[in-house]
Parts: C-alpha cells; sequence; structure tokens
C-alpha cells in the first residue's frame, strides 16, 4: 500500500513501532463499548499481522492513520472485505471502518481519512459500492456514516452472526451504504483520474490521493468482529 496523504494525517500499513496503540485500541473499555470481547496482547498482535499481510497483498485494509506533524499512529481507518457476512451481504462486499484511540475523537480525523479511502477505493479499485454496519445504538458511528455521504438501509440491518448470544444488546447492526454514482455525485469527481491532461484508468496506476473536503466496525471504531 503506498500511503495517501490528507491534509493532516498519512494513511498506511501497519508497522511494528504501532503494536502498543494497536492493542489498547482493541482492549480499551470505551472503543470496544460496542464489542462483545476485549483483545489480550497476543490476540491483538495476531490481528494486526493479518492486518498488515492482507495490506500488503491487496493493497488496501484497515489502514494506520498518523498525525503527520508529530509521527503518532492514532488508530486505523479502511476498506476491507467484509466476507464473513453472508447471507446478510454478498461475499464480495467491501466496507469502511474505523477505530481511534479517545483522545482523538472528536477531531475530525476519521471523516478526513474516510473521505480519502472512499476515493482511493471508487477510482483506484473501481468498487460500485461501500458500505459500513455499526451496532444499532451506536449513534457515534452512525453520525460519521452520514457525514462521508452514506444512507442509512433499513431493510438490511441484520443481526450480526459474529457476536453471542450472552451480549443481544449487541447483536442488531444498522446498515449504511454509498454507490459510486452517488459519491460522485456529491464530490464532483470523475469517474477516473486525470493527470497532466491524461486519464488514468481505475485499478491500472496509483495515484496518491489528497483529502477531500466535505468521509470492517464512530469516530472510536468501525464495527468489525474479527
Amino acid at each position: 500500500m503506498t500511503p495517501l496523504r490528507t491534509k493532516r494525517l498519512i494513511l498506511r500499513n501497519w508497522e511494528e513501532r504501532d503494536r502498543p496503540l494497536f492493542h489498547r485500541i482493541n482492549s480499551d473499555e470505551r472503543v470496544m463499548e460496542f464489542f462483545p470481547f476485549r483483545r489480550d496482547r497476543a490476540q491483538s498482535d495476531a490481528l494486526f499481522d493479518g492486518l498488515r499481510d492482507g495490506i500488503a497483498r491487496r493493497g488496501f485494509g484497515f489502514a494506520a492513520v498518523e498525525i503527520d506533524m508529530t509521527g503518532e499512529c492514532i488508530g486505523f481507518v479502511g476498506l476491507h472485505p467484509a466476507e464473513y457476512l453472508e447471507p446478510f451481504l454478498p461475499k464480495d462486499t467491501i466496507e469502511i471502518g474505523w477505530r481511534l484511540a479517545p483522545e482523538f475523537w472528536g477531531k475530525g480525523y476519521v471523516t478526513e481519512a474516510a473521505e480519502t479511502h472512499l476515493a482511493h477505493g471508487f477510482e483506484i479499485f473501481g468498487f460500485d459500492e461501500i458500505v459500513s454496519f455499526a451496532v444499532a445504538g451506536n449513534g457515534r458511528s452512525t453520525a460519521v456514516m452520514e457525514r462521508i455521504g452514506m444512507r442509512r438501509d433499513a431493510a438490511g440491518d441484520f443481526d450480526h452472526p459474529r457476536v453471542p448470544d450472552t451480549h443481544p444488546h449487541l447483536k442488531r447492526h444498522v446498515l449504511y451504504r454509498l454507490a459510486r454514482s452517488d459519491w460522485e455525485a456529491r464530490t464532483g469527481r470523475p469517474d477516473s483520474l486525470r493527470c497532466g491532461g491524461s486519464v488514468l484508468s481505475r485499478k491500472r496506476q496509483f495515484v496518491p490521493l489528497l483529502g477531500l473536503r466535505g468521509r470492517h466496525s464512530f469516530e472510536d471504531g468501525g464495527e468489525i468482529i474479527a
């Protein structure tokens, strides 16, 4: 994954120095409020390795978010295959999710990073649609989804298959969708990137995207059950 830059952030693959922060956001009570588990260090490291390898293989994933001015990793934002939600969502569904350490909530970092990941997904990888989902009571998450242009699909709401019966209040998830055509209409972005008068077709060439103004699991965590 070639790092992406926004006004304040660098979006990149995970590095060894990020492991302590990654464990913290997977075990913190506030961050994990809407999840049925907390990860110990070994579990966190295993997920860390899987995400890092997946990003290196696919070119996208739940990527680390670094503050450009300080070099500090604050959490993740990114796109990820939602391969584990059949029959509720097709196996080729792409979701956008996020999770930040609490001290970085409320600063617009998720919206800023997510806008760039959406552009990357639609323009470079050519996805037709990107979805997101959250526990029904997670207003922080759904507020971000709406800010980045996603719309609720109430008919698609579902009980998450990986939430155990011991946590019935966390089972029901609301589904939000954003089609590429709607994203293009909202942002005014063309169906392809233009550079120096030439057209760069999706999937063939990567151009680092500066963050758009205007957005697999709330500013404190995308609704992923992994």
